[in-house]
């Protein structure tokens, strides 16, 4: 067996792929940059390759030709990234046909949080309530106001790693609060690496405005549960249908992602918090909302525990989610020990996760 990559050189993911392939005794995966393929080159694909589409990452080249020139930390553009995204998964599709590890289309709709709140709720699966579509910071306050919704999560329908996510909450007499990782400057909000507040409403407004044109996704705040005074969720990789690993990820702000300084968790500790049959649901709402993407190999589900332990809502699902060095898979199950990648590459060469026909 012989795996053909799409990635960004300099990322870690190929890298870390590579390093399972090897494990595996398998041979070096076959490198095709997003670069040559966002160009619209042809993917060089080996012969009989299975097809392994990664990550973008953050690479800048890639970031330009994915939402045009510009500056690499700006927080916008998302709608042109998609649209050229998509076209390129297309491409690869046809390239790759039935050698394609993953389904193109269901990566597409992971990568818009609309669709894939509208499939998961279609499913079945607890999401948090969705507010109507919004246009800008006017129209979303009217939704606010018509739903009796005081906290929510603004969210930029095709950001990721919680790029221009907004927590925001109002009451009464005026006062507002947005928080986010979107720092205001004149040329448009950038990111940064620093959670920030914002209590005016002028600034606020100034917010959700440049955020607004590439599309909003807007979801009632669940109050998340807590433990040692810091709040968390879970990220759960979930490898041909089975919850294979899980980080908890706390923080003191209502963003918990490790590279806005959040920290990974005591995962023994949430399951003790949750019990055995607490424990069995939470990966039981990870396993269904993958099962909404069944031709993805490995879905990464962001999972919403609520202050009362009790319930589950999925925030994202993720088609790049397995980026957790270090991590090995969950006791007494198939990944016991592995790290995700190897969790995949074995998969793979067991044929639990076979390449999607055409």
């Amino acid at each position: 067996m012989m795996f053909s990559v799409i990635a960004s050189p300099g990322d870690r993911r190929p890298a870390l792929f590579a390093e399972a392939c090897r494990a595996a005794g398998l041979p070096e995966p076959h490198l095709i940059p997003w670069q040559e393929v966002l160009r619209g080159a042809e993917p060089r694909i080996g012969a009989g390759d299975l097809v392994r589409i990664d990550s973008p990452g953050s690479d800048p080249e890639v970031d330009a030709l994915l939402r045009g020139p510009g500056n690499p930390a700006r927080v916008g553009g998302g709608a042109r990234w998609y649209r050229t995204f998509t076209a390129a998964l297309r491409r690869i599709e046809e390239a790759a046909g039935p050698r394609l590890l993953g389904d193109a289309r269901e990566i597409a709709v992971m990568f818009d949080k609309r669709l894939a709140h509208a499939r998961l709720e279609a499913a079945g699966v607890p999401v948090p309530d969705a507010l109507p579509a919004v246009r800008d910071h006017a129209e979303l306050r009217d939704r606010m106001a018509e739903a009796g919704a005081r906290r929510v999560f603004v969210k930029p329908a095709h950001g990721s790693s919680a790029s221009g996510v907004v927590a925001l909450q109002t009451a009464p007499g005026g006062r507002v609060r947005a928080v986010t990782s979107a720092a205001l400057a004149p040329g448009g909000p950038v990111n940064s690496l620093r959670v920030r507040a914002y209590e005016t409403e002028r600034e606020v407004a100034a917010l959700i405005d440049a955020l607004a044109p590439d599309g909003l996704h807007v979801e009632r705040w669940l109050p998340k549960a807590s433990l040692d005074g810091r709040v968390f969720d879970l990220r759960v990789v979930v490898i041909g249908g089975e919850p294979t690993h899980a980080v908890v990820r706390t923080s003191r702000a209502p963003m918990t992602n490790l590279h806005l300084g959040g920290a990974r968790g005591s995962l023994p500790a949430v399951r003790r918090a949750l019990g055995p049959d607490g424990w069995r649901r939470a990966l039981a709402v990870c396993a269904r909302a993958a099962a909404c993407f069944p031709r993805s190999p490995m879905v990464g589900v962001d999972l919403l525990i609520g202050q009362n332990l009790r319930r589950f809502a999925v925030a994202e699902v993720n088609a790049f989610g397995d980026l957790l060095p270090g991590l090995t898979g969950l006791p007494g199950g198939t990944a016991e020990g592995l790290g995700t990648y190897t969790a995949q590459v074995k998969a793979a060469l067991l044929r639990k996760t076979p390449a999607c026909t055409t």
